[in-house]
């Protein structure tokens, strides 16, 4: 009877087991639209985002152009805040009419102490801003100033809020490297290269492009 019970629980575990392993095959995280040949994506944010610290052919919009083959408007602003491109979401998404909206905001809150959850919350509305306009929205986790760093934990959060992809890792990672800035808080050339192909990633692996 012990042997016959042991042999259920045993059936039961690698049942368990199974199903866990196709449903974790088969998730693929938030998936955003397929781009077609003419549809367009904005590049939203700050300085991270307009360049600074390399030309404008090397930023990191016009260097995710050239990888994924579509017109990637870059809309960044220098020193700008959250609520500052809170403010100036909509009339960006009525200009260029994005089929996908890129946003990476919040070093400059950082910078000047901003707590975290208010830069969440004005980051969490412009998701919103975008998805009521029937937009897709991706995320670009910025690192608060500190030894080891890392993304703000509040991007992941929002992504899994709101459902969408968020890239947390490559701009800790430019920011850890010297190699890789070309002053404190800005990457260079190779830094933004860096940034635009782990954000090409991201747009393969949520099914915008191939």
């Amino acid at each position: 009877m012990t042997i016959r019970i042991s042999r259920i629980w045993v059936c039961a575990f690698v049942l368990a087991a199974c199903v866990l392993v196709v449903v974790l095959l088969g998730y693929r995280g938030p998936r955003l639209p397929e781009l077609g040949s003419s549809d367009v994506i904005v590049a939203f944010g700050d300085s991270l985002t307009e360049g600074v610290g390399a030309d404008d052919s090397e930023s990191y919009p016009a260097i995710l152009a050239e990888l994924i083959g579509r017109r990637v408007i870059n809309a960044g602003v220098s020193g700008e805040l959250s609520r500052e491109g809170l403010e100036r979401l909509p009339g960006v998404l009525a200009q260029y009419r994005p089929a996908i909206v890129i946003i990476c905001f919040g070093g400059n809150d950082f910078l000047r102490g901003e707590p975290e959850d208010r830069v969440a919350g004005r980051v969490s509305r412009m998701v919103e801003v975008a998805q009521e306009r029937g937009v897709g929205v991706a995320l670009i986790g910025v690192p608060k100033p500190g030894l080891l760093l890392s993304a703000a934990v509040c991007y992941e959060t929002v992504a899994k809020q709101h459902g969408v992809p968020c890239e947390g890792d490559a701009l800790a990672e430019i920011m850890s490297s010297r190699p890789l800035k070309s002053d404190r808080v800005h990457p260079n050339a190779k830094g933004y290269r860096v940034l635009a192909e782990a954000v090409a990633e991201m747009l393969r692996e949520a099914g915008a492009v191939e």
